[in-house]
């Protein structure tokens, strides 16, 4: 029998050529990965590439909801914030101070504590499963949940916190949200309870791919577990510490919840973060392109500091 045109033959019958297998078969259509991708483009051009150019075109007015006209002033909201005469000038670089503080305070904790609980975690006892429902826990609640319980648990006058310290014999006057140090240890405290859960989340998934083999041969050659952890570990879980010491400071650079909620800011603006006067800025005073040209500011910083981690910590070749 003659083959027909077009159809290779074979075992298991006829079948469509190689181009209809690589474009119309098994592999698919070329607007296939398209296809996939549609949905993921459409929502980051609508809520994050539009609102960019669009808060970037704010932030060069002077634009204020109460007001009809928007003139266009150029970079004097950048300038401004440079001008110690300016009104926005001292709020904006407290404010930053205020960040600075409480990123470089919360930072190691949130990088150093959720990696020795996940090496913990991830060694097979007993009630592991447990324990590690009970660390990621409170990492559900939301910041409204985790600000206003913690306010009043840490209330220098009726909170249970003193209450618990008075009942111990120690110190049950302790100002935990009205006067520093007591104010940063309160934030950093109540952040690594509340986020430790999602970093050691990261870390276990990490230290799931590194080979479990690599630890029985350093025991055969008689490594200790220290020399385990810093020979085997951390290079395993490099890829994995930059993502997490990254996202780290981005997160804690935008600490705005549990200042606006526990601290309200205080005492006096010590802890009323470069967030939270870009906000009261924008939606209180509606200034919104003195505000946005803040959160610009802010937002270049961030990404020095981005470059600086991934040139630290990037692996050596």
């Amino acid at each position: 029998m003659r083959p027909v045109p077009g159809r290779v033959t074979g075992r298991g019958g006829p079948r469509r050529g190689g181009d209809a297998l690589r474009f119309g078969g098994v592999h698919g259509s070329r607007a296939t990965p398209y296809a996939f991708l549609l949905p993921y483009l459409v929502l980051f051009v609508t809520f994050v590439a539009v609102p960019a150019v669009y808060g970037l075109w704010i932030s060069l007015h002077d634009w204020d909801f109460l007001l009809e006209g928007k003139p266009f002033v150029g970079l004097d909201n950048y300038t401004a914030l440079f001008d110690p005469a300016s009104v926005q000038f001292q709020p904006f670089w407290n404010g930053m101070r205020a960040t600075a503080i409480f990123t470089v305070a919360s930072v190691p904790f949130l990088v150093v504590i959720p990696l020795g609980l996940a090496v913990l975690l991830h060694r097979h006892f007993p009630g592991r499963t447990f324990f590690r429902a009970v660390f990621f826990a409170p990492y559900v609640l939301g910041v409204a949940v985790i600000g206003l319980m913690w306010r009043y648990l840490l209330d220098p006058s009726f909170g249970a916190v003193n209450g618990l310290l008075g009942l111990l014999g120690l110190p049950s006057d302790i100002p935990w949200t009205t006067g520093q140090p007591w104010a940063w240890i309160s934030l950093v405290a109540v952040t690594v309870w509340w986020t430790i859960g999602f970093n050691a989340v990261i870390y276990l998934a990490g230290l799931g791919d590194i080979g479990a083999e690599q630890y029985e041969a350093a025991s055969l050659d008689g490594a200790s577990a220290w020399q385990q952890f810093r020979h085997i570990t951390v290079p395993g879980l490099r890829p994995v510490l930059v993502f997490v010491v990254t996202m780290t400071v981005l997160a804690s650079a935008n600490m705005f919840g549990q200042s606006y909620l526990i601290t309200q800011g205080g005492p006096g603006d010590s802890t009323r973060t470069a967030i939270i006067a870009i906000t009261e800025l924008g939606l209180s005073q509606y200034r919104m392109g003195q505000a946005a040209a803040m959160s610009y500011l802010l937002a270049v910083f961030l990404a020095i500091v981005s470059l600086i981690n991934f040139r630290l910590l990037k692996e050596r070749s």
